[in-house]
């Protein structure tokens, strides 16, 4: 697991530059899969021939993108002004190591020394807008032959195991939903099955909405990572979910509200099977359900998630045993003939 997953995390992929992290999921899934294929807006569809036809068309979702930089300036003195690709707390990009452009340059993000700051503004994380890159240049001439505004950067990687079965890394959240669907791409389905790893999840959900028209599938399962509250000083009502306590099953998302009938049948065969799950007890965050869920020709969705702490930093941390526990929720919600318990 962790040689594919560790490949993923490490790759260069924030929205709209997921081309690295499509081509090693390329190579994972291709010997495994019947067909494949690459929409127009870099989107990979993979199906998966199963021993029986659905009635209801299965859906597995996984984003490839993650959280960035992108270069909006350049100071006369050399320095790279930015802004965010997605949803960065400032508080954990000052100070971080990023690698920027297609070149990979190694960069820092830096803000004004605390020397220069007035009263007011010690001890204040500072807006985006007064941080900058610091590349090394000399001049903004020098930064200019290196650097042009609309590149791109993201954390540098710096994935490791740690602790008790635990993994730090920028990026798992979705590089771990892009490894789980290519596990469940290496096994013999009951079911023909779709997989879609999308682009750009974290500007909109705008992958999402492009295999939403082009798939319309009946069924949508998105697998992501979530965050957990499980740290120092939470209180109880804001864990939302807990690593090492197995799956987790949304039930409402600031994008979704899931069918009940979805949510009870994922709970059901969970129970049944005897995998860790856990529901996430904090309405928060969103994902691609919310694509799927209000287009033309709506699905009905579920979210499979792993818990993470630290998530959109450069030290996201999870853990193995979840993992586990998922790959084998999504193996059984894989092999069902429907995971919608109701009437249509």
């Amino acid at each position: 697991m962790a040689e594919l997953l560790e490949k993923m995390c490490s790759a260069f992929g924030p929205s709209s530059c997921e081309d690295e992290v499509r081509d090693i999921i390329i190579d994972a899934v291709k010997p495994y899969a019947t067909s494949l294929r690459v929409d127009k807006c870099g989107n990979l569809v993979v199906f998966k021939q199963g021993k029986k036809r659905r009635e209801h068309k299965l859906l597995l979702s996984a984003h490839m993108d993650e959280v960035g930089f992108m270069v909006t300036a350049i100071s006369n003195e050399g320095f790279v002004l930015f802004d965010t690709v997605g949803g960065i707390d400032r508080r954990v990009a000052s100070g971080r190591r990023i690698i920027l452009g297609d070149k990979r340059m190694p960069a820092v993000i830096a803000a004004k020394a605390i020397h220069l700051q007035t009263a007011e503004e010690r001890g204040v994380v500072p807006p985006v807008d007064k941080m900058f890159i610091d590349i090394g240049c000399r001049n903004r001439k020098d930064t200019l032959n290196r650097v042009t505004p609309g590149d791109l950067a993201v954390f540098e990687p710096n994935f490791e195991r740690f602790g008790t079965c635990k993994i730090k890394s920028k990026a798992i959240d979705d590089r771990f939903g892009c490894w789980a669907l290519c596990e469940l791409i290496k096994r013999e389905p009951e079911y023909d099955t779709y997989f879609a790893f999308v682009t750009a999840e974290e500007e909109g959900c705008r992958g999402a909405m492009n295999v939403a028209y082009s798939e319309r599938a009946d069924r949508v399962i998105v697998v992501e990572g979530t965050t957990a509250g499980d740290i120092h000083g939470a209180p109880e009502s804001k864990l939302a979910c807990i690593l090492g306590q197995g799956a987790v099953v949304s039930f409402m998302d600031n994008g979704t509200v899931y069918d009940p009938a979805v949510v009870r049948k994922v709970v059901r065969l969970a129970e049944k099977h005897g995998v860790k799950y856990q529901l996430k007890n904090l309405v928060a965050g969103g994902n691609d359900a919310q694509a799927y869920q209000r287009s033309a020709l709506p699905a009905k969705v579920a979210a499979i998630s792993a818990p993470v702490r630290y998530i959109h930093s450069a030290c996201s941390v999870a853990d193995e045993r979840d993992f586990e526990e998922i790959i084998k929720l999504l193996d059984v919600l894989m092999n069902e003939s429907d995971i919608y318990e109701g009437d249509e």
